[in-house]
């Protein structure tokens, strides 16, 4: 290996680390802000509405993944987009980082495993106590933990890449957009909270929401945590969320570098 490549590792190592230990030490007030959303879901949705008879008790077993990757999403989304837009914006910290002796491309990747990072934080920890708040649920099993670590890798991928896009594509004062036209639409229409194959029923929407990356993640841990309730083939969520961060990491990278360099 090359003097120059040892160098770039090294400070991307440097880069990560330091992400790494800030998140750490705001662990807390992190998983509040990912989790505290999902969390109500689960208490109105997997506790309060079953033990009154609204929903089946059945139905944990179709929203747990579903909130679960949630978390996941909205983690992900929010630890890349977010930094991206303060820095961008008022601070003008991500100065410092594009200074580094290293291709300004390597600082934006870095920011997307860091954010990948952070989402299977939110869903490690997401997973246990909305399992312990719904209790016993039908169907549930850790039988296949490859596939659900697959998953979420490759959902927290995506959705990093998106918020890497989202940060640096979307200006400060427009922030308030990204909630109401991108992550609101996201939540209500990415089966999070009903299955897809149950959208049978209603077609053109069963279709229209393949356009939505969290489709592919809720459904990747339903085939991997409860894999008795229907849901879209493992090879078909596979092949959607490859394409999909692979999209997201070459526009993302586009609206990084066009930023950087403005």
């Amino acid at each position: 290996m090359s003097e120059a490549s040892v160098s770039t590792f090294r400070v991307f190592l440097a880069l990560l680390r330091r992400d790494v230990t800030v998140a750490r030490r705001e662990l807390v007030f992190f998983l509040i802000r990912t989790a505290m959303q999902p969390l109500l879901f689960v208490i109105i949705f997997g506790f309060v509405m079953p033990r009154l008879g609204i929903v089946g008790r059945n139905y944990a077993a179709t929203m747990l993944p579903g909130i679960v990757a949630l978390s996941l999403t909205m983690s992900a989304i929010m630890s890349v987009s977010m930094p991206m837009i303060v820095e961008f914006g008022h601070t003008k910290e991500i100065e410092d980082r594009l200074l580094a002796p290293i291709p300004n491309r390597i600082v934006a990747v870095e920011k997307i495993i860091n954010g990948t990072i952070q989402g299977m934080i939110s869903a490690t920890f997401i997973l246990p106590v909305a399992r312990g708040i719904m209790g016993p649920i039908p169907g549930m099993s850790f039988s296949n933990p490859a596939l659900l670590l697959l998953m979420t890798i490759l959902g927290g991928a995506t959705f990093s890449a998106m918020g890497l896009f989202l940060g640096t594509a979307i200006p400060p004062q427009q922030v308030g957009m990204m909630f109401s036209v991108v992550l609101a639409p996201m939540m209500m229409f990415g089966c999070a909270y009903y299955p897809w194959r149950g959208l049978d029923a209603i077609p053109v929407m069963k279709w229209a929401v393949l356009i939505n990356p969290l489709v592919y993640v809720a459904e990747g841990l339903r085939a991997a945590l409860t894999p008795g309730v229907r849901h879209m083939p493992i090879a078909a969520i596979l092949s959607a969320l490859v394409v999909l961060t692979v999209l997201f990491m070459w526009i993302g990278l586009r609206a990084f570098d066009k930023r950087a360099m403005s």
